[in-house]
């Protein structure tokens, strides 16, 4: 094989200096200095480097015109495409060297063309382009061994009609030719024996740019770099060459820039379509174009974008129901007697509540929460049972329209039977290289490498002990925000007894011990989130390699569950907190609940006499607004000034200098992991909306717009700031599915619970039908019957305000009684600071409300579930059609075939009666001799494709290239000849 190289020992070099190293000439015809190099590589071939990179002389700029185009995805002969790239530096490390001549000549005999830009041509003159090409042998070799499906025949399935009113829909719509970059065809498994009865008009297209990168990858993680007498299971693959250095850097190219196309006009890029239509934030309103990303990226990506998309749209009718909740609070703001009773200086300033904390807190009058009040109400009204039922419906609505969506896009990416056809081809080759011991596979009969029990058993123990170890450094770290929480409260409210902050204009009054508290505790609480999702991220990888998955399915799954249980319980502890244990355990005065121990004078948080949901609301968007802000700087600032900084010097190159490859190398790399953090961040996104959706109507509408840049900013960085990725297969969305069936079950559980023990509208109820006339329902005295007496003699010393704390009214007035949040009996009644029964009846509504919720909500969705099918009833019918398809094309095929052969054998061609091309004569005498069945046969011996004219017609093959298309010639030109 011969390759084209740089410069290597044992070479001759024929220079021609330049102008500038000789003495100076005036000479007009002296151009740029070039330097001829021969030499003979490791396979002992001959290749020619032709240099011109010297300096070009004043007034002679037609030079650059004779100069190679380099801004190109082919060969320099500008006919062979280049499939994958890789990268290398050479260093003092002389194993690395040898690793290559011998990974690169395996490469070769696998049937890889190669060729090599040398470093000198590079922008940073250090880096040696590999650059590999595969030609058709390979591309149907392994395409056969992939079960790559490809077309037999067009379809006549009509695609959908034109809906009622579709002309509102057609400013968000793409043009046809973006939508659909190619006609729908029938497809079946490519078979290397059968290629003439595949629709074949042209081999250099048949398989797009992302299946061939696919191929070449599948064969570059499976080449080995070592002698063929060596026997080393490990040195195999591109990623260890990666990994020790071997090659710096292997990718697919990108077909041109991204923002003004392919340099050939006969070429569309697909790049520029995409970033055109797709990646610019102008698109946001616009439909994507799926079918194009799929063809460019691979299924894997497709499928991500597709669901990413479908859950945006979906979002939309979430957000526009919590808007409509939201706007029920507000234009009922009027009609809150609780809150008018709280800011009522006759009621709520003549309440005086007990204090909050020992000695740092004072008493305080109940009208100081007038404005929390007001704020709960936007968000604790009759519409959130409403909308927590509504939340649970619409999750079922989601998931079921999205299996249909999903079935939908499986037959249409020819995706149906590909897990079961790819669970084998799929294994890791680190699963491969490390398993030592084999036995026999009962389904295939082939030894293929497992891993014993005992290994996988100890494995499992030492992955499962580290998630559990690091799950129990949250819950340790949410309990110091706890304690943070108990200890800051007492210090805010003894900096704010006076209410020094009452001077400050526009926030002054806002700011309360409960609110500067909550606020600091998320802010703190959403930093440490931040730093042990770094930490965690790279133990997972490192478990999840220790436990040596067999496929890429399993790996994936594997680290996705590690990640989510970390991540649920790193982002959503917080919340539950707030949520389920705030204000539940407190006690009541003289008997404290105190978190540590009564030694530690941390007593239990309290919620504010209207409870504690606006502090799970302030938490929730805290935490969610913060990660979604965070998120996108850094997906979309750092990207874009890593690659700033790492192309700076090829941007000083003349435009159709700087190199596809070396354009390409100088963007970020897009790792094997790089969706399953996308992923992973819309699931937390998603949990965040179910789970406690009750609290925050708003919520969906936030996820909605972060989602409508999301989509944009993912697009763009495929598109401009990541390097080509590898396209791979995928039929849906893996064990994320799965996730979200759990996360929107356990989504009704929780907001029943909200809506029952965290929000104050329970009580309400219970009060506004139990306590008063039935004719007469009002909430007037509300207030009042939620708040329990207790005796200011009775409580302890070392829990009264320190002198000086308590403020003026109180020193001058004869209080006796305080108040507290809790159904007790007062001091003096025979069961003082018991519960009473309105207690007791408060506590059995609410556990019959989260039984009714609950029962509601799943009826109705394991009702919808059964109404809506997970595969609609044409993509079966579709499907059912193309089996049949398949089936009757290759009955036909195999008959026609054996036709052919029976022709032949009771037909022989003499040797010397073999007819050319050109022979005329010689083919008529040979068809007079023979009948009908004869002269088929002819023309099947002598196929159109034969290039030499004078070459004789080959002999019978059991293939018969070509039986379709001529049986198809026969039909339309009638008596034609061979």
């Amino acid at each position: 094989m011969q390759r084209i190289t740089g410069k290597e020992r044992d070479e001759t070099s024929i220079e021609l200096k330049s102008a500038e190293d000789s003495q100076t000439t005036d000479d007009p015809d002296a151009l740029t200095a070039f330097r001829i190099i021969l030499h003979s590589d490791e396979n002992n071939g001959h290749g020619i480097y032709l240099s011109d990179r010297g300096s070009s002389l004043p007034g002679h700029t037609e030079t650059d015109k004779l100069q190679r185009n380099r801004d190109t995805v082919f060969f320099r002969d500008g006919v062979r495409r280049i499939d994958f790239v890789l990268s290398y530096v050479e260093d003092k490390d002389e194993k690395k060297p040898e690793r290559r001549r011998e990974f690169e000549a395996n490469l070769e005999k696998a049937g890889l063309e190669l060729e090599t830009e040398d470093r000198r041509d590079s922008d940073d003159g250090r880096t040696y382009f590999l650059k590999i090409h595969a030609p058709w042998e390979v591309l149907a070799t392994y395409a056969d061994v992939l079960k790559i499906k490809v077309p037999f025949k067009l379809s006549d399935v009509p695609h959908a009609q034109d809906v009622p009113l579709g002309w509102l829909s057609q400013p968000f719509r793409l043009p046809e030719k973006i939508m659909r970059p190619q006609p729908d065809y029938f497809t079946t498994a490519f078979d290397k024996g059968k290629t003439d009865f595949f629709l074949i008009n042209d081999k250099d297209s048949l398989f797009p740019p992302s299946t061939r990168n696919r191929i070449v990858f599948y064969i570059l993680a499976r080449c080995p770099y070592q002698k063929e007498d060596r026997q080393e299971k490990y040195k195999k693959g591109i990623k260890r060459l990666l990994s020790n250095g071997t090659y710096t850097a292997a990718f697919p190219l990108h077909d041109s820039r991204y923002w003004k196309g392919a340099t050939n006009q006969e070429c569309e890029s697909e790049r520029y379509n995409l970033y055109k239509n797709w990646a610019r934030f102008l698109c946001f309103y616009k439909e994507q174009p799926l079918n194009l990303i799929r063809k460019y990226y691979g299924e894997k990506i497709g499928i991500y974008f597709a669901w990413l998309g479908f859950y945006t749209e979906m979002l939309f009718f979430a957000a526009v129901m919590g808007v409509i909740c939201f706007a029920y609070g507000l234009l009922s703001y009027d009609d809150n007697i609780s809150s008018k009773e709280i800011c009522d200086p006759s009621i709520g300033g003549s309440i005086v509540m007990c204090p909050l904390c020992d000695k740092k807190c004072s008493f305080w009058k109940l009208n100081s929460t007038c404005l929390s009040s007001w704020q709960s109400h936007l968000f604790d009204n009759e519409g959130t049972v409403f909308f927590a039922i509504f939340m649970g419906i619409w999750v079922t609505l989601f998931l079921e329209f999205w299996k249909r969506r999903q079935a939908r896009l499986e037959y249409e990416w020819d995706l149906v039977d590909f897990e079961e056809q790819q669970q084998q081809l799929q294994m890791r080759p680190e699963f491969e290289m490390k398993c030592t011991r084999k036995r026999m596979n009962p389904i295939t009969k082939e030894s293929e490498p497992y891993l014993p029990m005992s290994s996988k058993l100890a494995r499992f123990c030492i992955s499962g002990t580290t998630v559990l170890f690091w799950m129990s450094l949250i819950v340790a770290c949410i309990i110091g925000v706890i304690a943070y929480r108990l200890a800051v409260f007492a210090a805010f409210a003894s900096i704010m007894k006076d209410s020094p902050t009452r001077n400050i204009q526009l926030v002054g009054n806002l700011i309360t011990p409960q609110l500067a508290t909550s606020v600091t505790a998320s802010c703190i609480n959403f930093v440490i989130i931040m730093i042990l999702n770094f930490f965690y991220e790279r133990v997972a990888v490192w478990i999840t390699d220790m436990e040596i998955p067999k496929t890429h399915l399993e790996y994936e799954n594997k680290l996705t569950m590690k990640m989510f249980l970390f991540q649920f319980v790193n982002y959503y502890s917080s919340c539950f907190y707030v949520a389920f244990f705030k204000g539940k355990f407190v006690g009541h005065p003289g008997n404290y609940t105190y978190m540590f121990g009564e030694a530690s004078r941390l007593r239990n948080e309290e919620c504010d006499p209207g409870g504690c949901l606006i502090e799970l609301t302030t938490q929730l968007v805290i935490v969610m607004v913060g990660k979604q802000l965070w998120g996108n700087i850094q997906e979309a600032l750092l990207p874009l000034m890593r690659n700033w900084w790492g192309s700076r010097k090829g941007r000083h190159q003349p435009e159709n200098q700087y190199s596809r490859w070396e354009q390409d190398n100088d963007l970020l790399n897009f790792t094997q992991l790089g969706l399953f953090y996308e992923y992973l961040e819309m699931v937390v996104q998603f949990g965040f909306i179910t789970l406690f959706v009750a609290s925050f109507p708003l919520a969906p509408l936030l996820a909605l717009c972060n989602n409508i840049l999301e989509i944009r900013v993912d697009a763009w960085k495929f598109t401009t700031q990541f390097r080509r990725p590898v396209a791979s297969k995928a039929r849906n969305i893996g064990a994320w599915q799965e996730i979200l069936n759990v996360v929107a079950i356990l989504s009704v559980v929780t907001n029943a619970f909200i809506v029952a023990f965290t929000s104050d509208m329970i009580p309400r109820l219970v009060y506004l039908y139990s306590t008063h006339n039935k004719d007469e329902l009002t909430m007037r005295g509300y207030v009042n019957n939620s708040l329990s007496v207790y005796s200011i003699s009775q409580i302890r010393l070392d829990s009264m305000p320190e002198d000086g704390d308590s403020p003026s009214w109180y020193s001058n007035s004869s209080i006796t009684t305080c108040r507290y949040r809790d159904y007790r009996y007062p001091p003096g009644h025979q069961k003082q600071y018991d519960h009473t029964m309105q207690f007791w009846h408060i506590l059995a509504a609410k556990m019959a409300f989260i039984i009714i919720m609950e029962h509601v909500v799943f009826v109705v969705k394991f009702f919808v579930a059964w109404m809506i099918p997970d595969v609609p009833s044409e993509v079966k019918a579709r499907i059912k059609r193309e089996r049949y398809l398949i089936q009757e094309y290759l009955h036909n095929y195999e008959v026609e075939k054996l036709k052919l052969q029976l022709c032949l054998s009771n037909f022989p061609v003499p040797a010397s009666a073999t007819p050319t091309r050109n022979a005329t004569s010689t083919a008529n005498t040979t068809m007079t001799n023979m009948d009908a069945c004869s002269e088929l046969c002819t023309e099947v011996l002598c196929p159109l494709d034969t290039d030499e004219t004078t070459a004789e017609c080959p002999s019978p093959s059991p293939s018969l290239p070509g039986w379709k298309s001529t049986l198809e010639s026969r039909d339309m030109a009638g008596d034609a000849t061979a």
